[in-house]
């Protein structure tokens, strides 16, 4: 039954996936590319905790950590690049 869930956790991860990427291809302006390139990156977290969850193997988590610092901090780094006057879109 587990199995089942997770399997269906992961086709509802990968359709997100699928509707971020076509935010990010077509969003009008250059913050609403940023928002879809963390919501893909946070997409991504979910895919490898689930996967992680699924195989049994905790060093997964350890990567899925490390992607959503690395993710975080690329938004901090376009949050300050906004903040000191940066070229937009708008």
């Amino acid at each position: 039954m587990m199995e089942w869930v997770a399997v269906a956790t992961l086709l509802i991860l990968v359709l997100a996936l699928a509707l971020t990427g076509v935010r990010l291809v077509l969003g009008p302006s250059l913050a609403d590319r940023v928002v879809a390139l963390e919501l893909i990156a946070l997409i991504a977290v979910a895919i490898m905790v689930v996967y992680a969850i699924q195989v049994g193997r905790p060093a997964f988590m350890d990567v899925a950590l490390v992607l959503a610092l690395t993710a975080f901090m690329a938004t901090v780094g376009f949050a300050r690049f906004l903040e000191r006057g940066g070229k937009t879109d708008e």
